[in-house]
């Protein structure tokens, strides 16, 4: 039987997107992620700064994302993080968004899969299950709430 438990919930900080205009697959945003933190039932860590969110959005507005940035957790110890998803909704949904709005997350879905590198040694249990998320998206931030599969 499959379940999912709640790992931790990351407050990831955003700046302005870099719109880098038409590419073969739609259109090519960079979010920076400028800082962040982390906090749940098995996990306590800060995002450091210097990550970004390299989005293709498609003419339908979907969004596929692709995130990449670093945790530092409390005990000093480094984690990679790249954290694939899809973000799609109605169109005045996803045009709100666009627009800086927070919009109740039910009336989008916003899911992915996050994929952590880290040393072997207390936080080693990262590196070896399966992780989901959901995202809400927020003007300068995004809420992603990371569970294990168990």
């Amino acid at each position: 039987m499959l379940e999912l438990s709640h790992v931790f919930t990351a407050s990831v900080d955003i700046g302005a997107p870099l719109d880098l205009g038409p590419v073969s697959t739609g259109r090519r945003r960079i979010v920076p992620i400028t800082g962040g933190s982390v906090s749940g039932p098995r996990l306590t860590a800060r995002i450091l700064p210097g990550g970004a969110d390299w989005q293709i959005v498609r003419a339908d507005g979907t969004a596929e994302v692709v995130a990449r940035y670093t945790l530092q957790a409390e005990d000093g110890t480094f984690i990679s993080v790249v954290n694939k998803g899809i973000r799609r909704g109605p169109p005045d949904v996803l045009a709100r968004l666009a627009a800086g709005e927070t919009v109740d997350p039910a009336l989008y879905y916003f899911r992915a899969s996050p994929v952590f590198g880290v040393s072997p040694g207390p936080h080693g249990w990262l590196a070896e299950n399966i992780f989901v998320a959901t995202g809400e998206r927020h003007e300068k931030q995004v809420i992603i709430k990371v569970f294990v599969l168990s």
